[in-house]
């Protein structure tokens, strides 16, 4: 999307934080799918660049990996590939997704979707388009603009023929086109036409459906002095005095007659499908005085003209044409940009979307890049690169960032789906039109059959696979009799099926197997293991210890490879200490509290990773519900924003209470805007030390940002982000965690907000309202520290002192290599901490105050409250002892371990 103010594509450049995740999927293969692991050299970029190009400095080492590829049609594919980028000692991971066009093949076509099909005004979503217009995939397209703009898209656009929209008078904007006969073209394009008038006079057209901007080179307005056609393709206002500078005559024009002319005026009136509404200003506007009365007789005519070539092109000739943005690829290398790319945010890694074809202009590519949670993004270099890499001959530019969509019909299935995560995660961003993917393939026989389901399980969890059938053309086929026909099973004797349902009984990777009659699949399927854990999070919703409370107790990890993944309920095994009670899926309910018991244990368990909720004293304060503040609550706003706080009662969904409503108008402000909600003059101060807050928020779908502001008490100012965007409407409830490790305590709420970064604000709403509601704050278990008693030992000696007093122990400490180990339940037992031994797995647990430690014997590795931590040093056995080393308990503990070397002493405090 674009912003045409003054002749400038104006979005700035974000700085997004680099996200330093490495995964390779290794993805399986349907029938007809093949499994690749393709490594392709990369090919520098070449040809003339730009200075954002020669400053490109990214990577030391850049690489694409095929992953899988998977028809969708006759005539196409999808391919998935992962690039790898490695700056540095970070090695960093983008998806990039291509749909692949066979342009030999006759039944699958290219054509332009809209949100209204059969108007350049209809802004929609991709997936809205594709199932619109019955396509079976779509990418987006062109860019916009959202100012004067109205939506529409800035570049030519021709849909199955016809010429809906002429290109603007933009420098280096190029064009991607199909003709009739099937090949494809990038290319920049101009228009040229007149209006005949029947006394055989003639004025030229400038242009035919578009909304004012400025034109290149010369900072004209569009409008001024000029003839526009307007069709029934335009169904929005037309540009007006306030958005082109000039005050319009218009010409309604019917069957090839005049019917009106309005003075100085827009008609009343949308285009009409048998004629077109000229737009007329200044010496345009004079023709029409002069020669286009009511009753004349007027005649248009009109085509494109090809830059490259000058010859002259009849939209007729084409299939289709898009417009586009700069040109990225030619001749096979990579291009020097053709305009300033500065408003596309060039050296941000960001979603990208574009198209190209092959050098024998057979195949056409469909180039998406994802840019989510599991993949970087990809810089504007970066993709130029990679379109050289697969084989692009000539290609362009199209609009991304939040725009970025790809939709695509699974193989066997009746329904396009979102191909990948958005910016906005499965949030798609109104665009103004996109490329369809059409099919004209007959039903014939049933070729295949494709296995779905989950590819990714944790042990104990089970998983229902399902079979979809396709033809020779590869289009879906009704497979009832042929999925209750199917044999499943599975390789590595890692799970067990019944029916078709697969239970995962151990961790690694196996191929789940499905087959009817001749047919059959194959899907790899990967079980996460322990040791594929980085860190474990119990997200408790309450972490007070009350007999009959109930709370939720979601189990959360990180992978070694960065993924985020939630483990199922039934494959988290439950250790209760300090209290009974039950755990039925992820709820926890809390039994008797064990007499004497500190703090209460709530330890998940998975394949040998642990972590824990540690409950005691804690508490849930309501901070404030808005029905009878006790405190101003008043607006405060960045760069010319406007807006209002009030408490409003009776809004949707608090039909019965109070709420409070912040809105917001971002239109005339500038930069980063933001809308405050201030709660009192200086902010609230908070009871003790909070460590999460929980908030009801009413949504307005805008995609904004909505945070929080903390003050602690060396007057740092901490930002909370309770959504990094607001993609719902309606109430929803929002838990946060607070940064309460870098907090100095006690800390004030300063105020709620909404802000827009800088960057990509188009892809945003200007203005919009959001709501408040029962705010509160948690706060952690209260846990005593257990009683610390000074030990003091000496190596080789059974001897040692325990508080001051003498005590034996049954294997003295031993001197290994620097490090000092000695018995484990003597330093637990000096210590006040719970340990547990299991000798299976050769694991040791200790509990002490609010700290879960496991260690393994021989492992150079622990886990402190669920985080794996490397380690120099293991535990060791010996005489039927477990023995730890000292400062590594001790420390992590919360221990002093002091070393007295000519002595030998050690102690412990």
């Amino acid at each position: 999307m674009l912003k045409i103010v003054d002749n400038r594509i104006a979005r700035h450049c974000r700085s997004k934080q680099t996200k330093k995740k490495f995964i390779v999927l290794t993805l399986g293969a349907a029938l007809l799918i093949q499994q690749l692991a393709t490594n392709v050299p990369v090919i520098a970029a070449a040809g003339g660049t730009s200075t954002t190009q020669q400053t490109e400095q990214k990577a030391v080492l850049q690489q694409i990996v095929k992953q899988r590829e998977e028809m969708i049609t006759s005539g196409a594919k999808l391919i998935d590939y992962t690039w790898m980028s490695k700056a540095g000692s970070s090695t960093e991971k983008t998806d990039i997704h291509v749909i692949e066009i066979d342009l030999t093949n006759p039944y699958v076509r290219l054509d332009v979707m809209n949100g209204k099909q059969g108007s350049v005004t209809g802004n929609g979503s991709v997936a809205g388009m594709v199932k619109g217009t019955g396509a079976v995939a779509g990418i987006n397209a062109d860019f916009f603009n959202t100012s004067s703009g109205k939506g529409t898209p800035i570049g030519p656009q021709v849909t199955s023929g016809a010429l809906m929209a002429s290109p603007s008078k933009l420098k280096g904007m190029f064009a991607f086109a199909v003709t009739k006969d099937r090949k494809p073209i990038i290319d920049q394009f101009a228009f040229e036409g007149s209006i005949t008038s029947g006394d055989g006079s003639s004025f030229e057209l400038a242009g035919i459906n578009k909304a004012a901007y400025r034109t290149d080179p010369d900072e004209a307005y569009s409008h001024v002095n000029a003839m526009y056609i307007y069709t029934n393709a335009w169904t929005v206002t037309r540009p007006d005095v306030k958005d082109s500078a000039s005050t319009p005559t218009e010409v309604l024009v019917q069957d090839g007659v005049v019917v009106q002319v309005s003075e100085n005026a827009l008609l009343p009136m949308n285009p009409p499908e048998n004629g077109y509404i000229l737009r007329t200003h200044g010496k345009a506007a004079q023709y029409v005085r002069e020669h286009l009365q009511p009753g004349t007789m007027v005649a248009a005519s009109y085509n494109l003209v090809s830059q490259s070539s000058g010859q002259k092109v009849d939209p007729a000739s084409l299939q289709m044409l898009v417009g586009g943005h700069t040109i990225l690829v030619d001749q096979g290398k990579a291009a020097a940009f053709s305009r300033s790319v500065s408003s596309i945010s060039p050296s941000s890694d960001r979603a990208r979307t574009a198209v190209g074809y092959s050098k024998d202009g057979t195949k056409v590519m469909l180039i998406t890049i994802e840019d989510s949670s599991s993949s970087q993004g990809m810089t504007l270099a970066e993709l130029q690169k990679v379109m050289v890499q697969l084989g692009v001959w000539k290609g362009t530019n199209l609009d991304g960032g939040g725009s970025t969509t790809m939709i695509s019909r699974p193989l066997g299935e009746f329904d396009p789906k979102l191909t990948h995560a958005t910016e906005y995660g499965t949030t798609q961003r109104l665009v103004a039109n996109g490329i369809g993917v059409y099919t004209s393939a007959p039903q014939g026989e049933v070729k295949g059959i494709k296995a779905s389901g989950p590819d990714v399980l944790f042990i104990g969890q089970q998983a229902t696979y399902t079979t979809k059938a396709y033809d020779v053309h590869y289009n879906p086929v009704e497979s009832g009799a042929t999925a209750s026909a199917s044999t499943w099973k599975s390789t590595e004797g890692l799970g067990t099926f019944s029916g078709n349902t697969f239970t995962a009984v151990k961790a690694g990777k196996t191929t789940v197997t499905v087959g009817t009659g001749a047919a059959s699949d194959k899907l790899p399927v990967e079980i996460i293991s322990g040791s594929q854990i980085a860190q474990m999070t119990v997200d408790a919703s309450s972490l007070v210890l009350e007999q009959g409370k109930s709370i939720t107790v979601p189990v959360r990890v990180v992978l070694n490879d960065g993924r985020k993944m939630t483990i199922p309920a039934a494959s988290v095994k439950w250790e209760l200490k300090g209290f009974s009670g039950s755990v039925d899926g992820d709820k926890l309910t809390i039994g008797a509290i064990k007499e004497g018991a500190q703090a209460g244990y709530a330890i998940a368990r998975y394949d040998g990773f642990s972590s824990a909720a540690v409950l005691g004293g804690g508490a849930d304060k309501k901070f404030d519900d808005f029905e009878k503040p006790t405190y101003p609550i008043t607006f405060s706003s960045t760069n010319n924003v406007v807006g209002s706080v009030d408490i409003a009662a009776g809004l949707p969904g608090r039909e019965s209470s109070n709420a409070l409503r912040l809105r917001y108008d971002f239109t005339n402000g500038s930069g980063t805007k933001a809308a405050y909600a201030v709660m009192g003059s200086a902010g609230q101060k908070l009871e003790g030390k909070p460590t999460a807050m929980t908030i009801d928020a009413m949504g307005d779908g805008s995609l904004n940002w909505l945070r929080a502001e903390f003050i602690d008490n060396s007057g740092k100012a901490h930002l909370v982000t309770l959504a990094k965007q607001i993609d719902w409407t309606g109430w929803q409830q929002i838990k946060v965690n607070l940064p309460s490790d870098s907090m100095a305590y006690p800390i004030t709420l300063k105020r709620l907000y909404v802000a827009s970064l800088e960057e990509g604000q188009d892809e945003r709403a200007l203005s919009g309202e959001i709501a408040f509601d029962n705010i509160s704050f948690q706060y952690p278990a209260a846990v005593p520290e257990p009683k610390r008693t000074a030990v003091a030992l000496k190596i080789g000696s059974k001897s040692a002192k325990l508080g001051g007093q003498p005590f034996k122990l049954d294997v003295a400490p031993i001197l290994l290599e620097g490090t000092s180990y000695l018995p484990l339940r003597f330093v637990t037992d000096a210590m006040g901490a719970q340990i547990n031994w299991e000798p299976t797995l050769k694991r040791v647990t200790v509990l002490r105050g609010d700290k879960l430690l496991e260690m393994w014997i021989g492992r150079k590795e622990i886990v402190l409250n669920g985080v794996r931590i490397s380690t120099e040093v293991a535990p060791i056995a010996r005489g039927g002892r477990t023995l730890v080393p000292l400062r590594l308990v001790s420390e992590q503990l919360g221990f002093t371990v002091n070393w007295e070397g000519k002595t030998g002493t050690i102690t412990v405090e």
